[in-house]
């Protein structure tokens, strides 16, 4: 016994880190591709709005028509998925997605670009929930919020990338007379096609299916998942119809979406926010100035969810961010100062971003695994109706009132909303071993 105890924790560390030097880069890459397959509309909007005769309320509703289809095939997608298998599942949203964005290129009026954003939404709805799903096949609870983080650090990679590649594609490529901003779509969407083809040969769906893993390290890895989940099952074990009607479930869904309206409002604006600060900026200095805020956003979230994995508590690690990013917003809404301006734009994205970690901690404190790939769904299905909220409300006070400061503080509203959101949340709910009782 003495001996097993001196080997376990050294078979246990060299598994977990294997682990996450497998997935973790990966699936990385695969959200750096979907979020800015996702969010490159707004880099777009720098010409193709005046292209296509867009108004600010018509690009808001263009934005945030994605999140409509996003939501009516989220949960499918993410029970198909548990049943296929991540592999086979993943690859197939990739690919289409893929598609979806380069005929894009084409889109000639507003109808086209609502028809196209919809079926973005279906083509990658199950994506994010799928991939926040797999992780927790993966990892331990104690493990899981760094997982998430370094995972959802894409979305300000996929920033810190995107917005100068995506606009020096729009200010230097117009092959064959078509103009810089379909490039960016064609070019853009052709990545997400060849990495689907890569998930279907690189993706491991379970410990078992490993390789890469030794007999050891497998059945360490498989016994501390089973421990979790069977602590778990024998507290509650839910049904779908459950699930669906879980209050705590649908309270996370509600915080998310409060979370989620200042992301999209944010994520697809932001190029036309930092635009108006300057007219002198080209498209490409505008990309280049819109890396900042991200590159704050993303050293903050792995920060941050460093802390709470470390101290195991997620609810005020995931209730203080959003308070932090609704500060950096009013800031916005009162300077005029491009340097200030810029300055906050980074602590609302840090505010923003620092949340996900701990947030996506807590649905595997109180799911078991199959109720966890109908809760993680709904959860984010709800949360992303979010991202057609935020974008259009913008647009829509940007066109009444002819600035964006009336938006801001709609976002902030929300964001301070998500905040307290977060605190309402009963203490047991978040503790810290899935074996303690939880209740909400």
């Amino acid at each position: 016994m003495n001996q097993e105890q001196a080997v376990q924790p050294s078979v246990g560390e060299r598994t977990v880190r294997k682990v996450m030097r497998r997935i973790i880069p990966f699936i990385f890459l695969l959200y750096i591709v979907a979020f800015l397959d996702r969010v490159n509309l707004g880099y777009a909007a720098l010409e193709m709005n005046q292209a296509l005769g867009l108004t600010a309320e018509v690009f808001g509703l263009v934005s945030g028509i994605f999140f409509i289809g996003y939501f009516l095939f989220e949960i499918p997608s993410n029970i198909l998925m548990h049943r296929v298998g991540a592999r086979i599942w993943i690859a197939r949203i990739i690919v289409s997605w893929g598609l979806v964005v380069i005929v894009t290129a084409w889109a000639q009026n507003a109808v086209h670009l609502y028809l196209l954003r919809f079926l973005l939404g279906v083509a990658e709805a199950g994506f994010f929930p799928g991939i926040i799903l797999y992780i927790t096949y993966w990892f331990r609870a104690r493990e899981q919020a760094r997982a998430f983080a370094l995972f959802m650090t894409a979305l300000a990679a996929s920033n810190i990338i995107g917005a100068p590649v995506s606009t020096w594609i729009m200010d230097h490529i117009n092959w064959f007379g078509m103009p810089g901003w379909r490039w960016m779509f064609i070019l853009e969407g052709i990545p997400a096609v060849i990495c689907g083809v890569v998930t279907y040969f690189y993706l491991t769906d379970r410990p078992d299916d490993a390789h890469w893993l030794t007999a050891e390290e497998k059945q360490w890895l498989k016994a501390e998942l089973a421990r979790e989940q069977k602590a778990k099952q024998a507290r509650k074990r839910y049904t779908t119809k459950e699930v669906l009607a879980n209050p705590r479930v649908w309270h996370l869904a509600l915080i998310y979406l409060t979370l989620v309206v200042g992301l999209y409002g944010i994520g697809f604006w932001m190029p036309t926010i930092i635009k108006l600060l300057s007219s002198k900026l080209t498209n490409t200095q505008v990309g280049l100035v819109t890396m900042i805020p991200y590159v704050i956003g993303g050293l903050a979230m792995i920060g941050w969810a460093r802390r709470s994995d470390r101290t195991g508590e997620r609810r005020m690690h995931a209730a203080i961010p959003p308070a932090v990013g609704a500060i950096g917003l009013i800031v916005c809404a009162f300077t005029d100062d491009p340097y200030l301006s810029v300055l906050m734009m980074g602590v609302v994205t840090a505010g923003i971003y620092s949340f996900f970690g701990p947030f996506w901690a807590l649905p595997a404190l109180f799911l078991s695994e199959e109720a966890a790939a109908v809760g993680i769904a709904l959860i984010n299905s709800i949360g992303n109706l979010g991202g057609f909220l935020g974008p259009y409300a913008l647009g829509y006070l940007k066109e009444a009132t002819g600035s964006v400061t009336a938006g801001l503080f709609f976002l902030s509203g929300f964001l301070i909303l998500c905040s307290l959101l977060t605190l309402a949340i009963n203490r047991q709910t978040l503790a810290q071993h899935p074996e303690e009782d939880i209740s909400m």
